[in-house]
């Protein structure tokens, strides 16, 4: 289940194609799962996500013992709400710079839980998803959370976690049938990776990729005498890889002084 963010909201369901899971299938992320996306008109209201999620169970052939909920913002927001209030039904989530409204949440401890929030965010502060952390360690154990504040990483940023492999293939390494639901803390997301999230469908030339985030401005570099990938990298904060990807090159290419290559 993705759960979007304010902008949103609405009466037409095409809005939830623009970012998030829906827009990760469409620009050739492969998600093997089906994706339940709802559309609020406000906040997110968890018996209203359960009573959606009770018709989907009855109307379709999936497997709840692998219900799974991310999102970001208000989306954030509503993961963290749902997963208070219904913490059996969901084998994992991630919420996103988002906080939480019940007035319980201890129900958060008995579910793998990522919560992800930049130190920069200027819409959702990180004290909104630090707040929620300080409650889940007032009810008690909290080894099934992992809780990553982003240094320097701003609001919208974070969107780019939808579009990252990683993102579903540690949902998907929980289930409900997992006898101790313990989390999976051998994935990591991290600014390197969230830099090179869209790298890898612009391949797709006939999708545009829609990314309105203030900081997605792409950043070049001038070619010096001598410079190598593996210096480029460790100037930029980036991976040989990455390099690669955003330009369209082999590791084993030569890279000519004066040639203005993509850092970002």
């Amino acid at each position: 289940m993705f759960l979007h963010g304010r902008t949103l909201c609405g009466n037409n369901l095409n809005l939830v194609r623009n970012y998030g899971c829906i827009n990760a299938i469409e620009r050739g992320v492969e998600i093997d799962a089906l994706i339940l996306a709802p559309q609020a008109q406000g906040a997110w209201n968890p018996q209203k996500l359960h009573k959606v999620y009770e018709w989907v169970k009855t109307h379709y052939c999936i497997n709840s013992r692998r219900f799974y909920v991310i999102g970001m913002s208000m989306g954030g927001y509503g993961t963290l709400d749902y997963v208070a209030t219904y913490p059996d039904e969901v084998a994992a989530a991630m919420a996103m710079c988002g906080g939480s409204t019940v007035q319980s949440l201890c129900g958060l401890n008995e579910v793998p839980l990522w919560i992800i929030h930049g130190t920069a965010d200027s819409a959702v502060s990180v004290e909104c998803s630090q707040k929620v952390v300080d409650e889940m360690c007032a009810c008690g154990d909290t080894s099934r959370l992992i809780f990553d504040k982003m240094k320097g990483v701003n609001h919208t940023r974070l969107a780019r976690v939808f579009y990252l492999d990683q993102t579903y293939e540690w949902l998907f390494s929980h289930s409900l049938s997992d006898s101790s639901r313990v989390a999976n803390k051998s994935f990591t997301i991290n600014n390197i990776l969230l830099q090179s999230a869209y790298a890898n469908l612009e391949k797709n030339s006939d999708l545009k990729i829609i990314d309105k985030s203030p900081d997605y401005d792409a950043k070049y570099y001038i070619v010096k005498k001598d410079d190598t990938f593996s210096k480029i990298a460790v100037e930029n904060e980036t991976t040989v890889s990455i390099l690669c990807k955003l330009n369209r090159m082999k590791k084993t290419d030569k890279l000519r002084a004066g040639r203005k290559i993509r850092v970002k």
